[in-house]
């Protein structure tokens, strides 16, 4: 990595990216975001130097999750749109950052990352940059690289920053690690009381929200809130001390979003006074470690043909029934041990 942090094309391209240069910040995200040896590097040196030119990010990161349908693209275009024009009028602009998270195919690996066409009116705002991302096959409803992007977008002067999962499972919860605040979209009639209910879930999030509360689906969204605020009564305060609010809103109309609004800026107040936002932080910075760390030895190995061969090896032994995978899996790590430098 020396020779990247060395090289001359390092300060600029990292100085257009902290001057807010959007095709800069893309192609930065992009570089992330490729499995390309030489790339994964220059990505590696470039978040370094930008750490050394960024102070602690005044932004704020908040996770949107929910299941497919719920709305999720309409909720940030209405959403978005309120919260920065909240921060214009109290004289503070805000630029924001949406970074969205398309499932991937397990057959092409391809991704329709369909959903800037989906915020359109977001989207033609200047003070606003919408990334969809492909999960590339990870877990837990983010892409590999989505705590890269966020770091970008923050050095980008994006003080703003919405992820939007790509939808609620029994392990899309990750997005927790990289946020301030999570917030769950519900939607009412449609069997998604429950799903909202998964203990899981409801323990990690700060605001449990009830979209498409308008029309004839609003007296239903009412009882939807009723029955998640009943939940969240019996379950323990989050992490940060604050107890998770529930709202019902139509992203359509715009009601309710005010108030949730308010409870958001209270929340972030809140926990800014507290200073759980800072150690919260340090605790993802660490996580982020650990995280890399782990996938880097991952490659490495990877890269070992002794280690391929092995691993083949194993395999065939497997599917052979030669191996139970259990007992594979600790022999192979035995004989990884003993044969690879």
């Amino acid at each position: 990595m020396t020779e990247f942090l060395q090289s001359p094309e390092l300060a600029p391209f990292a100085e257009k990216i902290l001057e807010g240069n959007i095709a800069a910040l893309s192609r930065a995200i992009t570089l992330a975001e490729s499995h390309l040896p030489h790339h994964q590097e220059f990505t590696a040196a470039l978040m370094e130097h930008l750490s050394a030119q960024v102070t602690l990010a005044r932004s704020f990161r908040l996770g949107i999750t929910g299941v497919p349908g719920v709305g999720k693209s309409s909720f940030i275009e209405s959403f978005g749109q309120l919260m920065l024009d909240h921060y214009a009028a109290i004289g503070e602009p805000s630029k924001l950052a949406v970074l969205s998270i398309d499932p991937s195919s397990q057959r092409t690996k391809g991704s329709i990352l369909g959903d800037k066409v989906r915020m359109e009116s977001l989207a033609r705002r200047a003070d606003v940059f919408i990334r969809p991302s492909p999960t590339g096959g990870v877990l837990g409803g983010v892409a590999r690289s989505t705590r890269e992007s966020i770091a970008l977008c923050e050095a980008a002067g994006f003080s703003l920053i919405f992820v939007e999962t790509v939808g609620v499972g029994q392990s899309e919860i990750a997005v927790h690690s990289l946020t301030d605040a999570m917030l769950l979209l519900l939607l009412a009639g449609a069997g998604d009381e429950l799903q909202g209910m998964k203990r899981g879930i409801m323990e990690m999030i700060d605001f449990a929200v009830i979209n498409k509360a308008d029309g004839e689906n609003k007296t239903r969204a009412l009882l939807a809130k009723q029955m998640a605020s009943d939940a969240l009564h019996y379950l323990p305060k989050s992490p940060s001390g604050w107890a998770a609010a529930t709202h019902a809103v139509s992203s359509l109309n715009g009601e309710g979003l005010s108030q949730l609004l308010h409870d958001l800026l209270e929340f972030r107040a809140f926990v800014e006074k507290t200073g759980w936002i800072t150690r919260n932080r340090e605790s993802q910075s660490i996580a982020w470690f650990r995280e890399t760390a782990e996938r880097e030895w991952w490659h490495h190995l990877e890269s070992n043909s002794r280690f391929d061969a092995l691993f083949k090896e194993f395999e065939t032994a497997i599917a052979k029934r030669n191996l139970s995978p259990f007992y594979a899996a600790k022999l192979f790590l035995r004989r990884l041990k003993d044969e690879l430098p």
